[in-house]
């Protein structure tokens, strides 16, 4: 699959060969008959030199000068951990002016912890946790995993049976527990008015999440992530590649967004964003800045992948549906390999028309000293044809 998606330079080199091979034909062919025909020049010369004409303009080398640079971009990327999909992601990295990351499982480590249960009035703590392990524990997303983990810690065993469970990606998860619907996530997932406002503020990265049941606010749980130790050097390896504007979407509240944006020197930091609106912050920077690179490593990611210039999946904690959609993905789940790939990209692309101009300047070169009789046939078989490839 990835050798059939080709370059644009490779679909230049076919559609430039579909009229360069018969033009050239044609041409050995008038070498060969006029001086003959038009001045009784003697034919065999003439004919030797048609023949030498043909095999220095074959486009072997034309041919074989993109895809021989593309897998071989495409071998090296996939020894350093990274697997790219076809030579036309591969050209399309070093073409991109955006890119934008996810927070959580790219730019930290997609490992978050409780640090805090807060009840709300003349709530349990226990029970606020209990319940919310309860619902999440049939959600596969990093949050619904620490808050599992943190009630198993607690001693708290998850007896109660859900049903009706329902995820809904970018805001939380929702099921009947005890013939009474308990809803986990974001403050406006609740479905409680005054529940965004009285969401406790939260700073240095951290992320709240709110627990309801019948119409009222039970508690709310706070929950941190630990920015990825090689973040902040892939953003900087990233400018320095050359990519103008890289911004973070994450899901989160605002001040989680800003501060783990603010850390890792990001310029632009998008919060409270769904899955819908990722993908619309990825047409929007397209439009503003041009070809965009969207990394990311779950379900919520999966449309901004896809929608993006080249999508970048992380191999090793991304999900099936980013891993699917995306064009690249990162094995190893290290971000350093951003600017590797980028700088790989710009430079395949430049090997790609080194090898290009060079195959056209040496056929051309020999061709003009065919008709001089300068150059023999077996200067066009070793230099022009053989040499050249």
């Amino acid at each position: 699959e990835a050798e059939s998606r080709r370059t644009k330079a490779e679909r230049f080199v076919d559609r430039f060969a579909r009229w360069y091979t018969p033009a050239v034909a044609v041409g050995a062919l008038l070498v060969v008959l006029l001086p003959p025909l038009v001045f009784g020049a003697a034919f065999e010369p003439w004919f030797v030199r048609g023949l030498t004409l043909l095999v220095i303009a074959c486009p072997c080398a034309l041919v074989i000068s993109t895809p021989v640079a593309v897998v071989s971009g495409v071998t090296a990327a996939a020894r350093r951990g990274v697997l790219i999909k076809g030579g036309t992601f591969l050209e399309a990295l070093g073409e991109v002016e955006v890119v934008a990351l996810d927070k959580t499982g790219t730019l930290t480590f997609g490992r978050p912890w409780v640090v805090e249960v807060i009840p709300g009035d003349g709530a349990d703590p226990d029970r606020v946790l209990g319940l919310a392990a309860a619902v999440e524990k049939h959600s596969e997303h990093p949050l619904a995993r620490a808050i599992v983990g943190h009630a198993a810690e607690r001693g708290l065993g998850v007896q109660e049976v859900v049903k009706d469970f329902m995820s809904v990606p970018g805001r939380g998860a929702r099921g009947i527990v005890d013939g009474v619907e308990v809803r986990v996530g974001r403050p406006e997932m609740l479905g409680v008015s005054t529940a965004e406002r009285h969401a406790p503020a939260v700073g240095g990265g951290q992320t709240v999440v709110g627990v309801a049941r019948e119409g009222g606010v039970l508690g709310w749980i706070v929950l941190a992530d630990q920015a990825r130790d090689e973040a902040r050097e892939a953003v900087e390896g990233l400018r320095s590649e050359g990519v103008g504007h890289i911004v973070m979407l994450t899901g989160d509240q605002k001040a989680a967004g800003e501060a783990v944006g603010r850390a890792l020197g990001v310029d632009e930091v998008r919060s409270r964003l769904l899955p819908e609106d990722k993908v619309d912050a990825v047409k929007e920077l397209e439009e503003r800045y041009g070809p965009v690179a969207m990394v990311g490593d779950g379900v919520n990611d999966a449309p901004a992948l896809a929608v993006a210039t080249v999508g970048v999946a992380m191999g090793a904690m991304g999900t099936d549906a980013a891993l699917e959609t995306a064009d690249v993905a990162l094995m190893g789940d290290d971000l350093t390999r951003l600017p590797y790939v980028r700088r790989l990209s710009k430079r395949a692309r430049r090997v790609i028309r080194q090898n290009i101009a060079a195959a056209i300047l040496v056929k051309a070169i020999l061709a003009i000293g065919v008709p001089l009789g300068l150059v023999s046939l077996v200067t066009a078989v070793v230099i022009g044809d053989l040499g050249v490839s």
